[in-house]
């Protein structure tokens, strides 16, 4: 069984002496598989004193984030998913005030701070906006981890830089750290923190170490008691365990699974019937099946007989239909329609009646410009659909793109992908180990860099390049890469020296999108596609390109030859008359 993240949690709120409390709180502790892919939020809601409105602000604040967060991709970061909520909430805030007599006159409308942890993984999250506080607790101090939007007029007035609500558009602060276990984290309004320091949190939980509920209510009478003229809201987390730093979200989806025996044809398995082997390799054996239900040909994928016992691996074989049945695009290889329970671990993906995009290659030696763009174009769409999830295909090569018979390009194979929602507080959380085939693969990856859309934009135009050419545009040099310094060394062979039929504005483009570094390349996909289509002007201008590109052999023997004559003009020179 692995172990799975918990927490003590306690919260207490009251209006103090003020009639009305303008504060909220609420949190969410998940079952799996919301656990894992989401974790546990604790969020609270600090409303304005001079709105007679803001208590409905900060209610819809923590209830819309606890229950919208959890709808969004499984496939998002932390980060991603939870910015996106609160844009949404504050567009929804500033729209009520807008529509009331609030409209001239912000600090009456639907406006209040905002701060949340999210505990996912082996990380806490903080999201924050306003002037409510999050602490770390320890042995002598509270570490304050938000920081203060308040802006300080002279000595005695200040007001609220930034809230949710006050503006269309808000700024969110975001941090995040690995936990340990036994660490306590405090989140506190204003009339709390006020009046409250270490010693206090210590002396309460040590007087009711196994109810923080109750230690949460003794904190707000605390303050009361020390004058707090304020609402009062605080929310006590202790880590009391976390999961295994390599335990995988993915682990849970085969927990039970056998498996799967050797597949033959015409053998009944799991609600399929076997056709014929497709594909056989140390990594998988793939296999054409029917579904006996729909009567549709599916392929089918068993794990490697030689790789079962690693874990890794298997959480890599499984990732390809995870990821499938979270994106929605004709550009990329979908799942099985069928989704019935399972005796054993297997894949099933759509078949795809057609030919890879290698031997598409083969057929097509010197295709035309316009075939080209076709194909860059639907692979660009499939690419987006995983970057709007937060996903790097990271293996994108011709033998992974599959053309139907009614031409449109699919992209295959998912078990090199990254997705950021999975990989968040582990050791794999930043794309940077080379995953897929090499000479296909962005130059950032073999000099310590970090895999970004980018990246895929650089694998789709060696895949252009190669269309055209038949050629790599930087042959096998992209590979012997080992540092940013080598980067300098890279020479990109012009299109057009192998196909001078090709207009000369066309190498100003791959030249671009296939730049070592990654800031000079397009900003976008769309960017490049539209590029090949719709040249702009500062491709139209014709630069003839340095020599020791064109012609790096020519090159260096005009400088041996100069150097040469250089050191016979010095030598004259000593040895003449003085």
């Amino acid at each position: 069984m692995i172990p799975q993240l918990r927490i003590t949690l306690g919260q207490h709120s009251q209006a103090g002496r003020k009639p009305v409390n303008q504060d909220f709180h609420g949190a969410a502790i998940p079952l799996e598989p919301h656990l894992s892919s989401k974790g546990i939020v604790v969020a609270l809601a600090d409303g304005i004193s001079s709105s007679a409105v803001s208590q409905v602000a900060s209610a819809a604040a923590v209830r819309g984030f606890l229950d919208d967060y959890y709808c969004t991709s499984e496939a998002w970061s932390v980060s991603r998913a939870a910015q996106r909520v609160l844009e949404a909430t504050n567009s929804w805030l500033h729209a009520q005030t807008q529509r009331s007599d609030a409209r001239f006159d912000k600090d009456r409308g639907h406006v209040c701070t905002f701060s949340a942890l999210i505990f996912k993984g082996r990380e806490a999250h903080l999201l924050h906006v306003g002037d409510a506080r999050v602490f770390r607790l320890h042995a002598q101090a509270l570490e304050q981890l938000s920081d203060d939007h308040r802006v300080r007029v002279s000595s005695v007035e200040t007001y609220l830089g930034r809230a949710l609500g006050a503006g269309p558009t808000v700024e969110i602060d975001y941090r995040s750290w690995f936990t340990e276990v036994g660490e306590i984290y405090v989140l506190a309004t204003d009339g709390v923190y006020e009046y409250i320091d270490a010693a206090a949190v210590h002396a309460t939980l040590a007087q009711r170490p196994d109810d923080f509920d109750a230690a949460a209510a003794s904190l707000t009478n605390l303050a009361l008691a020390r004058g707090s003229t304020d609402n009062l809201t605080v929310q006590l987390v202790r880590i009391d365990a976390l999961p295994d730093a390599q335990a995988s979200q993915l682990h849970a989806q085969r927990e039970g699974l056998r498996m799967p025996p050797p597949l033959q044809p015409r053998m009944g398995f799991e609600g399929y019937t076997i056709v014929r082997e497709l594909h056989a390799s140390s990594r998988s054996h793939v296999h054409l099946a029917i579904d006996q239900l729909s009567g549709q040909h599916v392929v089918l994928k068993t794990p490697s007989v030689d790789l079962r016992a690693d874990p890794f691996y298997l959480d890599r074989f499984i990732l390809e239909e995870w990821i499938a049945r979270r994106i929605d695009s004709a550009h990329v290889l979908k799942a099985s329609a069928a989704d019935r329970p399972r005796e054993y671990l297997f894949v099933a993906m759509e078949y795809v009646d057609g030919q890879s995009l290698a031997q598409w290659m083969i057929d097509h030696p010197e295709p035309d410009l316009d075939s080209v763009r076709s194909i860059v174009e639907q692979v660009a769409k499939g690419l987006r659909a995983f970057h709007r999830k937060e996903m790097l295909h990271q293996d994108l090569r011709p033998e992974n793109l599959m053309i139907d018979r009614t031409g449109t390009v699919k992209i295959i194979d998912f078990a090199s992908t990254h997705v950021a929602g999975l990989t968040e507080g582990t050791l794999e959380a930043r794309p940077q180990a080379i995953a897929g085939s090499l000479q296909y693969t962005a130059p950032e990856y073999f000099v310590g860099g970090v895999g970004t859309p980018q990246s895929e934009l650089f694998s789709l135009a060696v895949i252009a390049y190669q269309m055209l050419t038949g050629h790599l545009p930087y042959g096998l040099q992209v590979t012997q890469l080992r540092s940013p310094g080598n980067l300098n060394r890279l020479r990109y062979i012009p299109v057009r020296e192998r196909r001078p039929d090709l207009p000369p504005w066309l190498d100003a483009v791959l030249r671009r999108a296939l730049h070592p570094q990654v800031s000079k390349r397009q900003e976008a996909l769309s960017e490049f596609v539209h590029d090949l289509s719709t040249p702009g002007a500062e491709y139209q201008v014709h630069r003839p390109s340095p020599l020791i590109d064109r012609n790096p052999v020519v090159f260096w023997q005009t400088l041996t030859v100069l150097l040469a004559l250089a050191v016979v003009v010095l030598l004259a020179l000593r040895l003449g008359p003085p």
